[in-house]
């Protein structure tokens, strides 16, 4: 039997609770010694899966492997893992020595290698002299040390991290990033790290996994992930980015913002609609106006310490964000070049709202948990169930949600440089896609309302 290269392997993981799919399906493995994360927005699944690696949860559906042993349903003190949280969970009422022995008592250690491994991991942690400190007294730093001390010091396989620097403020979170980076190649065992924050994920990380809504968007590399976003969400959550609509007019050739430019991607047809992203320090100001390959007005100038950012206003209505050494006045006229390279091309994850319906009668179909008028329909009858499509710009929101047809929660923004694309999670948990140029906040609350000529309905094939 091959042995697998492979310390932890998920398969087909499923986790439901009554109304709501937490995770859907799953799958990841991790190597020996790798230094993992998973990141995402608030909700979106990761702390879920952490502590079903722990054991703290049970999948619905699907198998868990550590070590090449199926730990499934192994309850978490049989695991070989170890869990360091966000608030540390140490005991108030022992020093520091006891918080961190306190799991090699319960295995009945023998007493005078306890008192070796302890002071170890004391040294790993760079808490060599506080053995005898109460943990009240610590600072939060030192608190997390001593947290991850009482985990390392079990020798497990595995090291489970749940956004462990997040009750620290940003000086002491950037010192403890390198410290843990550096624990990391020390022990030499493997740490699965949960987080919410970009640049934590970018510093600490051997390979980044992206989540959103219960669903991995993308595994790779720091620089994959950053450089090679395989979506909209992924490039927009992954540092700051100019998103934009656009088309592929062939291999090599995009257009958008209006104009044509030339890049490196392939292998994605003709006049397709795709989505370009492009990052900010890849926008050149360039002095040669006719060099550029467009132009627009400074709107703003903000220095940022290392570079200044800039938002200038194309004259077709685009806003494009810059990072540069050099500071250019608002109100002054730029013109801008991209390069090939520079131009990532992805494809859409849609073109338009598909949605499952039922006709009430042949002008009323039944979707987002309410009647919505509609065209008559011929040849569809009372309760067939139907496909209703409709464009993203065909879709009206209001700020009262007593105002729409349905109602929902706006749950993600994504802007598009001339435009917000919205993300409105609705009562019945369906998804409705927007595209408007009005600003919204993430969590407003708003009525949903479309006009009955903006619905295509087909009926539904039986499969």
């Amino acid at each position: 039997m091959v042995k697998s290269n492979y310390i932890i392997e998920l398969s087909n993981i499923t986790k439901e609770y009554t109304d709501k799919v937490v995770l859907d399906d799953v799958s990841l493995s991790v190597k020996k010694g790798e230094f993992l994360t998973i990141l995402g927005p608030s909700g979106c699944g990761k702390t879920t899966l952490l502590r079903l690696l722990a054991g703290f949860n049970s999948a619905t559906k699907g198998e868990i492997r550590i070590a090449g042993e199926v730990m499934t349903d192994v309850p978490p003190h049989l695991r070989p893992v170890n869990t360091v949280f966000q608030r540390y969970a140490l005991f108030p009422n022992y020093n520091v020595f006891d918080n961190i022995a306190f799991g090699l008592k319960l295995q009945k250690v023998d007493k005078k290698e306890i008192e070796q491994r302890v002071k170890r991991a004391l040294k790993m942690v760079g808490m060599t002299d506080y053995e005898h400190r109460d943990v009240t007294s610590l600072s939060g730093g030192q608190q997390q040390r001593v947290a991850i001390a009482r985990a390392i010091v079990n020798r497990p396989q595995v090291l489970l991290l749940d956004e462990p620097l997040a009750a620290l403020d940003l000086k002491m979170r950037k010192d403890m990033q390198m410290e843990l980076k550096e624990m990391h190649r020390s022990l030499g065992i493997t740490f699965v790290y949960v987080t919410h924050d970009q640049e934590e994920a970018l510093t600490l990380s051997d390979t980044i996994v992206v989540m959103n809504e219960g669903v991995i968007q993308q595994i790779g590399t720091p620089t994959d992930i950053y450089n090679e976003p395989c979506n909209a969400f992924v490039a927009d959550f992954i540092g700051e980015s100019n998103i934009l609509n656009a088309t592929m007019i062939r291999d090599r050739l995009v257009r958008f913002m209006g104009k044509e430019f030339e890049c490196i991607d392939e292998g994605f047809g003709e006049n397709v609609e795709v989505d370009v992203v492009v990052r900010p320090e890849d926008v050149y100001i360039i002095r040669n106006a006719e060099a550029a390959m467009f132009h627009g007005t400074v709107r703003s100038c903000i220095f940022k310490g290392v570079h200044y950012e800039m938002f200038v206003d194309t004259p077709d209505g685009y806003e494009i964000m810059i990072q540069d050494y050099n500071c250019f006045e608002v109100g002054s006229e730029v013109g801008m070049m991209i390069k090939p390279a520079d131009i990532h091309v992805m494809r859409k994850e849609r073109t338009e709202n598909t949605i499952e319906g039922t006709m009430i009668d042949s002008t009323h179909v039944e979707i987002l948990g309410e009647s919505f008028e509609c065209e008559e329909q011929e040849g569809i009858a009372s309760g067939d169930k139907v496909d209703v499509s409709f464009s993203f710009d065909a879709v009206e929101l209001t700020d009262d949600s007593e105002d729409g047809i349905s109602w929902g929660t706006i749950r993600f923004i994504l802007y598009k440089g001339d435009r917000y694309h919205l993300t409105v999670r609705t009562d019945e948990g369906e998804n409705v896609y927007v595209d408007t140029h009005d600003v919204w906040e993430d969590l407003d609350e708003v009525g949903i309302t479309i006009a009955p000529s903006a619905l295509r309905i087909s009926k539904r094939q039986d499969k």
